[in-house]
């Protein structure tokens, strides 16, 4: 076999190579670390549960006083706690312009100071057992930014930015891992409780849910994540998942590419539309 020859089928076998993992890239609905996880590492396990398994208990995160009664009611039940969840928040549609201040104090007291506050309560039994992983569903707004949720991306930076903390100042504790888990747009009713101008004000178009990723898909992509330990995973179907990688690698291109699809966003918003109703339709893939 001739230099020349050997060296085109090499060629074409590194092409067809960049090629499919172009193709697993376009079909990718989280970041290579959470699938590579999926893949390879560990798997979650979920086991049948007993009504001795489960206990529910009504929590306010707004209201902090109660947070390390409910914390001690767990305690009691089970007697230790492996994993806190942060799961709790809500979301924005509304513009800054528009938007009364007591808005913005809501969601922070909320999404931001209401996570820390329970977080607050259970990391010392964490610490005393040397053992436990706290996980809090941030968002990928809290990595870019659009439009319409400037309180809502606000509190999930700060979340971003003192969990990341936490998880530095916990270094002489490495037994207990902090994980962020940053999902894109999910099948929820996180939109329907959406803040707007006003605290008392309820969202009057919410739109479809169809476009949106599945909520089992995205729960089975967060137990892996929880299941090997990461600490921080982008959940989200494309082309939300290409913008996060944008925003962390090319910052200026993705100011660019926000601005064109905000504007189409403020637009369907001002109409009475659906905020995300074309907002990146063209380009997203259908659920079954």
């Amino acid at each position: 076999m001739s230099w020349e020859l050997l060296w085109a089928l090499l060629l074409a076998c590194a092409l067809l190579y960049v090629g499919l993992q172009l193709v697993r890239f376009a079909r990718a609905d989280g970041d290579l670390t959470l699938l590579w996880a999926e893949w390879q590492g560990r798997r979650p396990e979920i086991s049948n549960l007993k009504e001795k398994d489960i206990l529910v208990l009504p929590l306010d995160l707004t209201d902090r006083g109660s947070h390390e009664v409910a914390t001690k009611k767990v305690l009691q039940h089970f007697g230790q706690i492996d994993i806190l969840v942060n799961n709790g928040g809500r979301s924005q549609r509304s513009l800054f312009e528009d938007t009364n201040l007591d808005v913005y104090k809501a969601i922070m007291e909320l999404n931001f100071l209401g996570t820390i506050s329970l977080t607050k309560c259970v990391l010392p039994h964490m610490i005393e057992r040397k053992q436990g992983k706290i996980v809090t569903v941030s968002s990928i707004l809290g990595l870019a930014a659009a439009p319409l949720a400037s309180g809502y991306a606000a509190s999930k930076h700060a979340l971003h930015g003192f969990f990341n903390s936490l998880r530095c100042e916990l270094v002489m504790h490495p037994e207990i891992s902090i994980t962020n888990i940053c999902p894109g747009p999910v099948q929820s009713n996180i939109v329907h409780n959406a803040f707007t101008e006003e605290v008392s004000k309820k969202l009057e178009n919410t739109g479809s849910q169809e476009y949106k990723m599945k909520t089992s898909r995205c729960v089975r992509l967060m137990l892996v994540a929880m299941a090997n330990d990461l600490k921080e995973v982008w959940i989200a179907e494309q082309p939300y998942l290409s913008v996060c990688y944008i925003w962390q690698y090319a910052p200026t291109w993705a100011w660019w590419i926000t601005s064109k699809l905000g504007r189409r966003r403020i637009e369907n918003f001002k109409n009475g539309l659906d905020a995300d109703s074309s907002y990146f339709r063209p380009l997203r893939k259908k659920t079954d």
